[in-house]
Parts: structure tokens; C-alpha cells; sequence
């Protein structure tokens, strides 16, 4: 018999967005080895899990305490976006994530996510973590403390030099960058110079334009490309 403790009022409900059905149902059995934990929706996007929650929708009003969100999904999308639009969805998330890709751990930081669980994690862990992070408190671990205090590697772009990279990186030739930006070609191509010299000293150098998006997009300045591009 559930006592107290373990009551309706005490469930957690939790959504879960990853790219891979075995990771959603991996979860679903995790939690249901569990007296509080309920996985509610599983979807591959933002989208489709707001979607499902939406107008319509057989889980329609079911409020969620907790997003279990993969770091890097194929539309494209970064975390920040994800995070910033979950929590405007009145929702907080916890990050999931098999990768190394401390750029992104710490572009989910900065969005406000509760913390970094990883997907090596043991059943009790996933849970702990998971239980902590429903309940509004931040999960501390060594992926967390490290992509935080240890990236000597991120870029950190001035405002300026950041919108050049954008502007350049994305595809833009540096005559298109000064007419957006109104600067002269000359002032364009030394701002390029600059953001290139920043990146040789931390050693990721990017001597080509397809180096700069690449850095770009690993520093959280461009969208992650999909990677089933639309037809």
C-alpha cells in the first residue's frame, strides 16, 4: 500500500524529448520501477511535446514538474532555444546527454537548466537526478562543475565580433556584412582577422569560412544544422 509520502499529490510527472524512441522508453521503464516518478509525454522536438500538451491533445492540461531534455536533436535546434522555450512553457529541464560537448552543456547552463545527467548513469542515478531537479533544486555533478569551470577552449566573442561571425559564418560574403552591419569591406574583413587570431590562440584555428561556421556553431553562436535537412 503507498503511504504518505508516496501519495498522488507526491508523483512527479516528467516529459522527455530525445531523437531516439529507445531513450524515451528506456526512461518510461526506469520510472515505472518507481513509485514517484511518471513519464507523461516523450517527443523528439519542443515542438511536439508542447504540441501533445496542447489544445486537443488526450494529455491536455496535465502539468509537467519536469523536461528530461537530450542536449543535441536533429532539427537543428540549440539548447538555449529549447530551455528558454520550456521554461516560458512554465516548465524546467534537466539535461541528457551521452556526448562530451561541454559548449553545449554550458550553452544549457546559461539558459537555466537544472543540471547534467548523463546517459551512463546508473537507474538510481537517472532517478536521483531526476527527483532533485522536479523539485526545483539544482543537481550537481562533475559533467556540470567541469563544462562550467573548465572550457578553456569557448571563444568568448565582443557583441560586434559575434555579429560578424554570425552574419560571415552563415554564408554572407564580407560586402553583404558591411552593407547589413554599416561598416566599410576594409572593417569587415579586419573584424574576420580578429575573430580568427582569437580562435588560433586557443588552438582551434579556423582558416577558412566552413572553419568559422564550424566554431560557430560549436560556441552557440549558429544554430546546430539538422540533420535530416528538409527536402
Amino acid at each position: 500500500m503507498v503511504n504518505s509520502e508516496e501519495s498522488e499529490s507526491q508523483i512527479r510527472r516528467i516529459g522527455v524529448i530525445d531523437d531516439h524512441d529507445s531513450v524515451i522508453e528506456g526512461l518510461r521503464g526506469f520510472f515505472a520501477d518507481t513509485r514517484d516518478l511518471q513519464l507523461v509525454v516523450g517527443a523528439h522536438t519542443v515542438e511536439e511535446l508542447l504540441a501533445q500538451l496542447g489544445p486537443g491533445s488526450p494529455d491536455m492540461g496535465v502539468p509537467l514538474d519536469l523536461v528530461v531534455l537530450d542536449l543535441r536533436l536533429g532539427d537543428g535546434s540549440t539548447p538555449a532555444r529549447n530551455i528558454a522555450e520550456l521554461s516560458q512553457a512554465g516548465v524546467a529541464t534537466l539535461v541528457y546527454t551521452s556526448g562530451d560537448e561541454p559548449y553545449l552543456v554550458r550553452d544549457a547552463a546559461g539558459a537555466g537548466t537544472l543540471g547534467v545527467v548523463r546517459k551512463n548513469a546508473t537507474k538510481a542515478e537517472v532517478c536521483a537526478a531526476v527527483r532533485t531537479a522536479a523539485a526545483g533544486s539544482t543537481v550537481v555533478s562533475m559533467d556540470w562543475a567541469a563544462a562550467l569551470d573548465s572550457d578553456p577552449q569557448f571563444v568568448d566573442l565582443p557583441t560586434r565580433l559575434r555579429e560578424v561571425l554570425e552574419l560571415y559564418a552563415a554564408g554572407g560574403s564580407g560586402a553583404h556584412v558591411a552593407r547589413v552591419m554599416g561598416l566599410s569591406p576594409d572593417t569587415v574583413n579586419e573584424y574576420i582577422e580578429r575573430i580568427r587570431s582569437k580562435y588560433r590562440e586557443v588552438h582551434r584555428d579556423a582558416p577558412t569560412k566552413t572553419d568559422l561556421y564550424k566554431r560557430a556553431v560549436e560556441d552557440g553562436w549558429l544554430p546546430m544544422p539538422r540533420r535530416n535537412p528538409p527536402k
